[in-house]
């Protein structure tokens, strides 16, 4: 039968929800606003017929220049409607920087709101190519500039929910939903094309190693443009629970809503965590909360012993971009068990880690840790020579060092970029920066090489101190590693950092601006 193809259920998450569970609680944004399900895809309807008539069609990308909130989440709903491709920005970005991604990705619209209009001005200007539009202002006009040659009928059209353009959602699973930026912690960004079917793997593979509470409020202060933000908002849809949207990071207002919201599960990073912890003292944790998701990275093994001692439910996790977050969870009922490790793979993921030859090493041997399952890209937006790079027979190459133990669970060393080789023995910095943030005068910490004539490189610790200590700490800094770290990882040399160390958006230490 010829015409038109239905969607396969699988990309049918909202209306399905709003049909089946329109009164429940969908969103809680940042300024305490609500939105049902019903009310969420029927504001996700209103603004897919305004991107239809800004010229949205499918497979187009769609640049969303938003804070964490209600707009953002609709946004994605009505690509989704429309079966046009996400493409969240990075508030943190440069408009230069901004310019190089959309047009990287080929995108046709860039959406906005009023809090970035600025930064959204500076885009226009830089990309004039492009059409950058406020989508909170029904009155806005569209360019009077044709998209192109074959769109031009619709060029002056107003942004309207009433606007005549056809609406459809995706039809293959296999389609892409979003290109995600990967975050820069090692250089220049890549566009992972996640598909719905990433996405749809992502959330049962989360569902079954956490399970799903019809009462589930998971807090989300990661910012939607990043991987584990949007992971959030896609998983509460699949679920039907709730997803709780801050604006940024505050540990004070996070500790808030953990009392206040009946926050079951959270996303964290281990300096939100750490800030978090300083903030609530020894207050125990909310009956109500049954997990903290930890990623971003290694966490120290003094933060982890904290927490079990406060009774903070934490399940280390480990994911990236290319792998639509995670990959790997601890399960709660292992969380002291196996204090430290990342879990097993979720299911039905798969994990190696494999040396330099390409061998599987012994049980608590290093290697690079590969993987393969359903979660992972197709490859990189526009870069086939990145993606061919990034496989090996099937399986992604991470470029993060780690070590499976013999039941299976893996423990993430660091970034494989990050490791320091010092006269022969290899220095991961995460376990050391561990160390220093044990140190009571120690804020934050990052560990990188530099190159030295003798040893190959020298392991230089760069450290902000907590407020009120005093400089001359140093020297009991580095009597505190010596204790605790073979003379080899020792920092040869402690600075001082007036300011805080430069991040990723999602918390990540960029190790390479150090460098630099």
């Amino acid at each position: 039968m010829r015409g038109h193809v239905p969607p396969h259920p699988l990309l049918l998450w909202l209306p399905w929800r709003a049909a089946s569970t329109p009164e429940r609680l969908a969103l809680v944004a940042p300024d305490g606003s609500r939105l049902s399900y019903a009310e969420l895809h029927e504001g996700a309807d209103h603004v897919a017929r305004r991107l239809a008539a800004l010229g949205v069609r499918g497979g187009d990308r769609v640049g969303v220049l938003l804070p964490n909130g209600i707009p953002f989440a609709e946004v994605v709903h009505a690509c989704m409607r429309l079966g046009a491709v996400l493409l969240p920005l990075n508030l943190r970005l440069t408009p230069g920087e901004l310019a190089w991604q959309v047009r990287d990705a080929g995108a046709r619209v860039v959406v906005h709101d009023a809090s970035t209009e600025a930064k959204a001005a500076e885009l226009r200007a830089l990309a004039t190519e492009l059409t950058v539009r406020r989508i909170d202002d029904d009155a806005a006009p569209i360019d009077t500039a044709p998209l192109d040659a074959g769109r031009s009928d619709i060029a002056r059209a107003e942004i309207s929910p009433a606007a005549d353009a056809p609406l459809r959602e995706r039809t293959d699973p296999g389609d892409p939903l979003a290109i995600v930026y990967t975050s820069g912690t090692t250089g220049a960004p890549k566009g992972a094309v996640l598909s719905y079917s990433n996405f749809w793997w992502s959330a049962m593979g989360s569902a079954l190693n956490l399970g799903v509470h019809d009462d589930d409020r998971w807090l989300a202060p990661l910012p939607l443009f990043h991987v584990g933000g949007l992971s959030v908002l896609t998983r509460s849809a699949i679920y039907g629970t709730t997803a709780v949207l801050n604006d940024g990071f505050d540990a004070e207002r996070v500790s808030a809503a953990l009392e206040d919201e009946g926050i079951t599960i959270v996303s964290l990073v281990p300096t939100m965590l750490h800030r978090l912890l300083e903030v609530r003292g020894d207050r125990p944790s909310p009956r109500s909360l049954r997990c903290v998701l930890l990623g971003g990275g290694p966490a120290p093994r003094a933060l982890l012993e904290r927490c079990a001692a406060l009774g903070v439910p934490v399940s280390q996790t480990y994911g990236l971009t290319e792998c639509c977050s995670q990959v790997a969870t601890l399960a709660p009922r292992d969380a002291l068990r196996k204090l430290g490790s990342a879990g097993r793979p979720l299911y039905p993921n798969e994990i190696r880690v494999v040396t330099d030859t390409g061998n599987d090493p012994p049980p608590g041997e290093g290697g690079e840790i590969l993987v393969r399952g359903p979660i992972v890209t197709a490859g990189y937006w526009n870069r086939p020579d990145a993606t061919e790079r990034a496989f090996a027979d099937g399986w992604l190459r991470t470029g993060d060092f780690g070590t499976l133990d013999e039941e299976g669970y893996l423990y993430v060393l660091d970034r494989r970029d990050d490791l320091i080789v010092t006269g022969g023995e290899n220095v991961y910095p995460a376990e050391v920066e561990g160390v220093l943030l044990a140190h009571p005068c120690v804020a934050e910490a990052a560990v990188i090489g530099e190159s030295d004539a003798e040893w190959g490189q020298r392991v230089v610790a760069v450290v902000r101190l907590v407020e009120g200590a005093d400089r001359e700490v140093v020297d009991q800094i580095q009597a505190h590693c010596r204790a605790a770290l073979a003379a080899y990882k020792v920092p040869r040399e402690v600075r001082i950092s007036e300011v805080p160390l430069p991040r990723t958006a999602s918390g990540k230490l960029q190790r390479h601006s150090l460098r630099r």
